[in-house]
């Protein structure tokens, strides 16, 4: 069993973002590849792509997702103020 003792917590908000993330890219590329007609003829080959991006992809944008999870990364100022995505 792993030790969750020596995990800090950016690393656990990093692992959480990425698998949400990694489930949002595959839906939208499944999706789009299915949806498509000219795409989904050559969905045997476009699904794994799709299955491939989508794990390369996740660990990338969940550095900088998992980063404006934190409190302390905003500052209160800014964490009152909001932004385009927090509103």
């Amino acid at each position: 069993m792993i030790s969750t003792e020596n995990i800090s917590t950016d690393i656990w908000l990093k692992v959480v973002c990425s698998i949400m993330i990694n489930a949002v890219l595959f839906g939208v590329g499944a999706i789009t590849v299915l949806s498509v007609p000219a795409l989904a003829e050559q969905a045997k080959y476009l699904i794994p792509a799709v299955v491939a991006a989508s794990f390369i992809a996740a660990p990338l944008l969940s550095g900088f997702i998992a980063r404006r999870m934190r409190l302390r990364n905003w500052g209160a100022e800014r964490w009152r103020q909001g932004d385009l995505i927090s509103g």
